[in-house]
């Protein structure tokens, strides 16, 4: 027997990015299981808006910065729902420090929550999808928000930096080991969402410094998942949504370019 389900688990998808992801999802036909953490009102409204567009969505709580709470997420998943087709995992630390002001523990808990728990949910998709005993007409695909600094470097969000270019790295070798039954590829935002101190004039005006005059919406990048979803012969690479924000080199994060 072929399965040929289509539904989505989107970490982090209460609200920002994440439930943009999740919704523009829903619009081309996946059911949702939109993870939180923290925010459970937003998380129940990004259900009913998914509802609302007419398809399936329920609302799933843990906290991945413990991994027994990450472990148990995709059999939850398969109990509310079913085994997800797509996996995106949306959800990251931001925390911004320096060389400066490095610390061991700001180091270990963004490379938990950035690196350790995408790797830990692909892994045990692919546990799940090979147990199951279906015939699956396409492989699954695990989608890893990166970032486009990660081709422009810069020593700004240090800590936040290096757990971006370790799960770069992780999804070209997870591509490699989970492979023919799982894709993993990489998407690459540039600045998307007013983020921390920023103000609105200094995001409207740092969104316009790329090639093309703007940067990522988060249309954008939905509409980028809707498409990474679905495309199946796409596989250990990384897509780039950004408006050319990469091919400018910077020295300084482009949120404190403007004034």
């Amino acid at each position: 027997m072929t399965s040929t389900t289509n539904i989505a688990l989107v970490t982090g998808a209460a609200k920002r990015l994440g439930r943009e992801i999740a919704l523009e999802l829903a619009r081309a036909g996946w059911d949702l299981i939109v993870h939180y953490g923290n925010s459970q009102d937003q998380a129940l409204e990004t259900v009913r808006m998914i509802e609302q567009l007419g398809r399936r969505a329920v609302a799933l709580q843990a906290n991945l910065a413990l991994e027994t709470e990450t472990a148990s997420l995709i059999a939850r998943c398969t109990e509310a729902m079913g085994l997800p087709d797509c996996l995106v995992n949306s959800a990251s630390l931001f925390d911004y420090d320096t060389a400066q002001t490095f610390t061991q523990h700001q180091l270990d808990l963004h490379m938990r929550i950035n690196v350790g728990t995408p790797v830990a949910l692909a892994r045990d998709l692919h546990r799940a999808r090979l147990a199951s005993g279906q015939t699956y007409a396409h492989p699954a695909v695990v989608i890893n928000l990166l970032d486009q600094k990660l081709s422009n470097p810069n020593p700004d969000f240090l800590t936040y930096t290096l757990s971006k270019a370790a799960l770069d790295q992780a999804t070209t070798l997870l591509a490699q080991a989970l492979a023919p039954a799982m894709r993993v590829v990489g998407l690459a935002p540039g600045i998307t969402l007013v983020s921390g101190d920023q103000t609105p004039d200094s995001f409207t005006q740092a969104h316009t410094m790329t090639p093309l005059g703007y940067s990522s919406s988060p249309t954008d990048i939905g509409r980028a998942v809707v498409y990474l979803a679905r495309a199946h012969a796409v596989t250990g690479t990384t897509l780039y949504v950004d408006g050319g924000q990469h091919l400018q080199p910077s020295g300084r994060d482009v949120m404190f370019l403007t004034h």
